[in-house]
């Protein structure tokens, strides 16, 4: 898992206000094909906002530490039924400060 600063945490919250979920968790849960999902997600554009819909009992952290874990990735942030994700790839798409 990566470890951003408070700086860099800050600055991918306010890209991340205007992005549009690319994963959605439902009644599945944290399944391996969801994994599947959100590494390619990653892979794709290294900041991506991910929406928890009703169906899902999961707890929201639980569900972002999981997940977070799974791919490598940290959690920017965990709002509502709104995680935010972060995982350096090659390309450097997204600036950091």
């Amino acid at each position: 898992m990566q470890k951003l600063t408070g700086k860099q945490v800050r600055h991918l919250r306010g890209l991340g206000h205007h992005l549009h979920p690319v994963v959605m968790i439902g009644k599945e849960e944290v399944s391996e094909s969801l994994i599947r999902s959100t590494e390619e997600a990653l892979d794709v554009h290294e900041l991506i906002k991910i929406k928890i819909q009703e169906g899902c009992l999961m707890d929201r952290k639980e569900a972002a530490g999981i997940l977070a874990e799974r791919t490598g990735a940290a959690v920017v942030q965990v709002l509502g039924r709104t995680i935010l994700l972060f995982r350096r790839s090659p390309e450097e798409k997204v600036e950091l400060p």
